[in-house]
C-alpha cells in the first residue's frame, strides 16, 4: 500500500528557490528539479524563474514532449496545498550571484574579439606612418 504523497505549503515551496534548491509547483504537484538544473534544455534561468509561484502556465505555454513529462516523475516529491497558494503576488526575482564565473570567457573572447581587430589595424598604420617617413 503506497504512502498519502506528503502535502506542502506554499511558503515552504517558495523557499527553494536558488540553483542548488530548486523546487517548482505544476499541476498541484510539487517537483525538485535540483538535479535537473544543469541539464535543463532552456538552462537554469528558466526553471528559476518559475519559482515561487504556480509554474503550470510557463510549463504548458512551452509544449513539453511526452518524454518530458514522464521525465518528471522522477522529481514529485508531494502535492501543494492550494489553500496556501496565493491568487495574486507580486514577483521576487530568484536568489542568485550575478556573477557567473563560468560565462567569463565568453566575455573574454567577444572582447578579444572586438579588440584584437583594432590592434591589427593601428599597428598597420602606425608601420605605414613609419615608412612613409623613411621614404622622404
Amino acid at each position: 500500500m503506497a504512502s498519502d504523497p506528503k502535502v506542502h505549503t506554499f511558503e515552504e515551496v517558495a523557499k527553494h528557490n536558488k540553483t542548488k534548491d530548486c523546487w517548482l509547483i505544476i499541476s498541484g504537484k510539487v517537483y525538485d528539479v535540483t538535479p535537473f538544473m544543469d541539464d535543463h534544455p532552456g538552462g537554469d534561468e528558466v526553471l528559476l524563474s518559475a519559482t515561487g509561484k504556480d509554474a503550470t502556465n510557463d510549463f504548458e505555454d512551452v509544449g513539453h514532449s511526452d518524454s518530458a513529462r514522464e521525465m518528471m516523475d522522477k522529481y514529485y516529491i508531494g502535492e501543494i496545498d492550494m489553500a496556501t497558494v496565493p491568487l495574486k503576488r507580486a514577483y521576487t526575482p530568484p536568489q542568485q550571484a550575478h556573477y557567473n564565473p563560468d560565462k567569463t570567457p565568453e566575455f573574454v573572447i567577444k572582447i578579444l574579439q572586438f579588440l584584437v581587430p583594432l590592434l591589427i589595424l593601428g599597428l598597420a598604420f602606425a608601420v605605414r606612418h613609419y615608412t612613409k617617413e623613411k621614404e622622404k
